[in-house]
């Protein structure tokens, strides 16, 4: 292929990412508008957060379903996703280990998504390792990505965010010693895992994908392409998932391809 033709072409891909962006942007909903400090992302967000009606433009509704398709891989076996690969809601979070609120997102919001969602066959939860504070960070995301490799990234995900842990706290024996308690079997191979090109590949990947998005700060969701902002009440995912399911079941974004 020219050069030339080459470029045009990534030009063009880049151009329809940003047009995305700046139309999100134009009807004003926010992608990882939740501050990590103090105070409550929840707080700050706008009262619609999520959308809260199954019926919408059809402009806008052909938008979210790009996004979607963008965002939500669906890929079977994926160790880093739970709930059916053809489901017809996809929840795409975008976190960091150090992130107090991706915390309490874990520990209060997503076991009620899992138990009336995700067991039901109507939610997907994929998760995206975005870290935003640096090479502690970084480290406990290659370690999840490593826990992944032998079927123990949710246990290890979850044990990382029992407790807000930060620096010292993620250094490389600490998780070794937390994937032990999660039940990785294999400790030498998670150590190589973790410090492994492959894994800061798959970190990177993730990574240029919330870029892509414009996600700014964790956590950060997207449910069938519609954004969500921070940690927000149980409430707030679970009317965007059943609207949602609602309109999968009309026939709009959904159910893999």
């Amino acid at each position: 292929m020219p050069a030339n033709a080459s470029r045009t072409r990534k030009l063009a891909a880049l151009g329809a990412v940003l047009a995305l962006v700046v139309a999100l942007v134009a009807i004003g909903v926010a992608v990882g508008k939740a501050v990590e400090g103090d105070r409550d992302p929840a707080a700050d967000a706008p009262e619609a957060a999520a959308s809260t009606g199954p019926d919408e433009d059809p402009a806008q509704q052909k938008m979210f379903d790009d996004l979607a398709r963008r965002t939500s891989r669906r890929t079977a076996g994926d160790p880093l996703a739970v709930g059916k690969k053809d489901a017809p809601v996809v929840l795409v979070e975008y976190a960091d280990y150090q992130c107090s609120f991706c915390g309490r997102f874990t520990r209060e919001t997503q076991p009620e998504l899992i138990k009336k969602y995700v067991d039901a066959g109507t939610l997907r939860i994929e998760f995206r390792n975005f870290t935003v504070f640096g090479a502690d960070s970084e480290r406990a995301a290659r370690a999840s990505w490593a826990a992944g490799r032998q079927g123990k990234f949710w246990q290890l995900h979850d044990r990382l965010y029992a407790k807000t842990r930060k620096g010292a706290a993620l250094a490389e024996d600490k998780l070794v010693e937390l994937a032990e308690e999660s039940g990785v079997p294999d400790l030498d191979t998670f150590r190589s895992d973790l410090k492994s090109a492959d894994a800061e590949r798959a970190l990177k990947k993730d990574q240029d994908e919330g870029y892509r998005l414009g996600v700014q700060s964790t956590p950060s969701f997207l449910i069938n392409g519609r954004p969500v902002a921070g940690a927000q009440p149980t409430e707030v995912f679970a009317q965007a998932i059943e609207d949602a399911a609602e309109r999968a079941h009309k026939g709009g974004a959904g159910a893999g391809k």
